[in-house]
């Protein structure tokens, strides 16, 4: 793989008090033409996360729209999602478009809690919780005890496959979590068989993972990328795995193609990719220092 990077798109300026910092897992739906609204996970002053929006023009790299609204607000306390909203992709259901999310809760917690929702997107762009109970757990004791971020995949006409963080150890040998990439499979979109591990993982080398993004390969294969530290200390990078049938992953961080910039707003981490194509091109949003704190960019895939 090789990607190109085309420059930081979006800094977050919100004056909206539930947006006022970051602008994390930047997320595109299509508008029209070159334009697409770019849903981002911002935070209010006690770092709960809600729903915000920008549009893009993705071929002329600027803004075209802010949005000062909130498109989905974190939940009251005692809901499942009371300190955030972390959105994974847009996936379609028998017609109907969902956005599957990270519900955080932290409250009275030695560490954060994480269970997986789900928005649905309507024909004007809005945004609402359905189901609104979660739409995976983490209380069934199969992926340790906090869930993140989701992709969910239409593999074939009756197999989607969902993809999500799952916590096996806050404190491994090396001090670092261990946080891996499971899966879990569906005929309906709806109902989920859980399976384990989806992503290797090595004591290390890689072991905290986050924010997987799936495509198609043009050999047919299956591709993903993902955030993960090693755990020695450092901070995100963005690695990379491929799979034939989209179930048994090999990973190949070597060949992810992108890295953190010697200097500016992506020196110091690149996380939270999302992978897209438009117009024959595929494209890259992620995010870079301070897990989105400085907004997010754009790369353009040069080789794959």
């Amino acid at each position: 793989m090789k990607w190109r990077k085309l420059g930081l798109l979006y800094t977050p300026d919100s004056h909206v008090e539930e947006l006022i910092s970051h602008a994390a897992n930047p997320l595109p739906v299509h508008l029209h033409d070159d334009v697409f609204r770019v849903f981002f996970s911002g935070r209010d002053s006690e770092k709960r996360s809600s729903v915000g929006a920008v549009d893009v023009d993705i071929e002329a790299k600027t803004i075209v729209a802010r949005h000062d609204k909130v498109f989905f607000c974190h939940g009251a306390v005692g809901s499942f999602f009371a300190d955030g909203v972390g959105i994974g992709n847009i996936f379609e259901v028998r017609g109907r478009r969902y956005i599957g999310f990270m519900a955080w809760q932290t409250h009275g917690l030695d560490h954060w809690r994480g269970d997986i929702g789900r928005l649905e997107l309507d024909s004007s762009f809005n945004l609402s919780l359905n189901p609104d109970v979660p739409y995976l757990n983490a209380d069934n004791g199969l992926d340790g005890s906090s869930l993140s971020y989701p992709w969910v995949q239409a593999v074939s006409e009756d197999l989607y496959v969902m993809y999500y963080g799952a916590t096996v150890t806050w404190h491994s040998p090396n001090g670092e979590m261990i946080h891996t990439i499971n899966y879990a499979t569906s005929s309906d979109g709806e109902n989920w068989m859980r399976h384990g591990i989806a992503i290797p993982w090595k004591l290390g080398e890689a072991q905290a993972f986050s924010r997987p993004s799936v495509f198609k390969r043009k050999d047919g294969k299956w591709g993903m990328h993902y955030s993960f530290r090693r755990g020695d200390g450092g901070r995100y990078r963005i690695g990379y795995a491929e799979s034939a049938d989209a179930l048994s992953w090999v990973r190949k961080d070597e060949a992810t193609g992108i890295d953190v910039s010697s200097a500016g707003w992506d020196n110091e981490m690149v996380c939270y990719p999302y992978v897209f194509d438009h117009k024959g091109k595929r494209y890259m949003l992620y995010n870079g220092n301070g897990y989105g704190r400085t907004g997010f960019g754009l790369a353009v895939l040069e080789e794959e």
